[in-house]
């Protein structure tokens, strides 16, 4: 069995000449500059915890699943310990502000720190992805005096955070909540109501855990424009450093789920929980999406990590595995049959994985890139624009990341053929794991929604223009420049057919495969960037074989994509709904 090896070389390969880390933090404001040695220094010790802490209790972690227990939820075995080592090296802190006990590192390294984190044991590394992302809305909406309680306590690891927003009756729907708040004379709140899908809601692996509630205040108006954010923790603060009275919330139970079977899926309670307002009143949700859109780009990371991971047990199953004779005639004679690495569709699945895995990797760090500037950047006007970007990517990297990445999960499992259904070499658990990728902090489906309705039509594709001109010029000198361009012109075809379209419906039902089609051209123009990137190192040769794979191999679906987008939406609907 193999054991996960963190990607260093090809991470600091993106770093270093892809996406130059220390060119990139001389753009920014309150960011810690990072040269490229101490990069390498950091990644490389984030490695070592990764590889021998986490990773070996991934599989036994899912055997064994957390314990539910009186309202008590147990982690597995080792999880605790695991869990402080981690935070204990201040790998929690690594991308918060200095001023709360963050180490002030951009994003652009802080996901690649993330990708190995998810990789060796993703249902352990959601854990620390909530909490950063908890810390990230209550620094941007948070008083002060909210911000100087909680987020040291947060960063440090002492304490963790948890998103609430699901509710039984209402899953993506977040307009039909319940939950309801009422004010107290001391300017905290009661929050009374019941949510489910609460990733780490309750556990052992700290002392305290800080859930952001959505909930409704008395009056507010109907659906998700009445919807407000409170900070409710598992323990009251009490004096100094001292935990106060438990708070009036409990963990109902725990699902029992298809993956990531470590990692509690909690219901939990609030009745009568004390809280106190984050940002305005009725501006929940906007407070939320400052977490929730930082959480979707690690969910690609997540869905990434787990596909690397599968890759490496994949290729070195097939580099070793003996089974019968290459087409061409026998490549090992002197043994009784050839490697599977021989044979054209072992082939074809494992250069599928990693053209979708290295372009994965890019493109998500593409878009942290961007992250970090509309977050610091030092001119104005610079903001703005990644801004744009940010919103404009962000659904396209969660949904396109991890279809693309339980895609590779499954040929990594076909490889391994029946010993990919089992569990010893723990294909089978990645392909579960992966799948919730497609699932949680909202549906790849919405996602494309999302894209359409609010990115795309709601400027009349303004922003996606400009960003495929990016692209346009990018690839100029690019010898996939045909290729680029007949990809282009499939994309404003398609852009024009939507803008123009006075049918809701055709529109809606286009959504997937538009997405579909940028994912593919975001894709492409990773690889025209690493393409360029790999002229200065010497791993140009290995770079244009998997590239040319993608572009000969892949690249075509976007055809397919737009074909589908011009059939239009008639078919969805010839069927009687009580036909189905």
């Amino acid at each position: 069995m193999s054991e996960y090896c963190a990607p260093v070389d090809e991470l600091m390969f993106l770093l270093r000449f892809v996406f130059p880390l220390d060119k990139h933090c001389e753009t920014l404001v309150d960011t810690e500059f990072m040269d490229l040695e101490t990069c390498a220094a950091i990644l490389a010790e984030a490695a070592k915890t990764c590889e021998q802490v986490l990773a070996p209790l991934d599989a036994a972690g899912d055997s064994q699943g957390c314990r539910f227990e009186q309202g008590r939820v147990s982690a597995p075995d080792g999880f605790k310990d695991a869990y402080q080592v981690w935070v204990g090296a201040g790998w929690n802190a690594l991308g918060g502000p200095e001023q709360y006990g963050g180490t002030g590192a951009p994003k652009l390294l802080a996901a690649a720190v993330e990708e190995m984190l998810q990789a060796s044991n993703m249902a352990l590394g959601l854990a620390p992805m909530l909490t950063a992302g908890a810390c990230l809305a209550l620094n941007c909406h948070a008083s002060d005096e909210l911000k100087q309680q909680y987020l040291p306590k947060l960063y440090s690891g002492r304490w963790a955070g948890a998103m609430d927003l699901t509710e039984a009756h209402a899953g993506s729907d977040l307009g039909l909540m319940r939950a309801k708040a009422e004010a107290n004379a001391d300017g905290s709140y009661q929050i009374y109501g019941s949510k489910i899908f609460i990733t780490w809601g309750e556990h052992d692996l700290c002392e305290n855990i800080v859930h952001l509630v959505l909930a409704k205040l008395p009056g507010a108006a109907p659906g998700s424009r009445g919807i407000s954010m409170f900070l409710v923790p598992k323990f009251l603060p009490g004096d100094g450093d001292q935990l106060g009275a438990q708070n009036k919330l409990s963990c109902g139970s725990i699902e029992s789920k298809m993956g990531i079977h470590a990692s509690p899926t909690c219901v939990m309670n609030f009745d009568g929980a004390t809280g106190w307002l984050i940002g305005e009143a009725h501006q929940g949700l906007a407070c939320m999406f400052t977490m929730m859109n930082y959480e979707r780009l690690v969910v690609a990371i997540q869905a990434l990590g787990v596909a690397d991971k599968s890759y490496q047990v994949a290729r070195d199953y097939a580099l070793e595995r003996l089974q019968g004779r290459a087409p061409s005639g026998a490549v090992a004679p002197e043994l009784a049959a050839d490697p599977l690495i021989v044979h054209p569709d072992v082939r074809r699945m494992l250069l599928e994985m990693r053209a979708l895995n290295e372009a994965g990797r890019a493109f998500y760090l593409y878009v942290a890139h961007y992250l970090d500037l509309w977050r610091c950047a030092k001119d104005a006007q610079q903001r703005a624009l990644a801004g744009q970007r940010v919103a404009l990517l962000t659904p396209i990297a969660k949904a396109f990341i991890s279809d693309r990445s339980f895609d590779a999960c499954v040929l990594g499992q076909q490889v391994l053929g029946g010993h990919g259904y089992c569990a010893e070499w723990g294909q089978e658990q990645r392909v579960r794991d992966v799948r919730i990728t497609q699932i949680y902090e909202g549906s790849n489906g919405i996602q494309a929604l999302d894209l359409m309705l609010r990115k795309v039509l709601a400027d009349d594709g303004e922003a996606l223009l400009l960003w495929l001109s990016e692209l346009e010029n990018d690839a100029a000198q690019s010898i996939y420049k045909a290729e680029l361009s007949a990809a282009l012109d499939e994309v404003k075809v398609s852009l024009s057919q939507v803008l123009t379209s006075e049918s809701k419906v055709a529109v809606a039902a286009a959504a997937s495969d538009f997405l579909a089609m940028l994912g593919y051209l975001a894709y492409a123009h990773m690889w025209v960037l690493m393409l360029k990137g790999a002229e200065l190192t010497g791993c140009l040769q290995s770079k244009s074989a998997v590239a040319a794979f993608f572009f000969a191999k892949l690249m075509p679906r976007v055809k397919a994509h737009s074909a589908s987008i011009q059939a239009g939406a008639e078919t969805l609907l010839n069927l009687d709904a009580n036909d189905f």
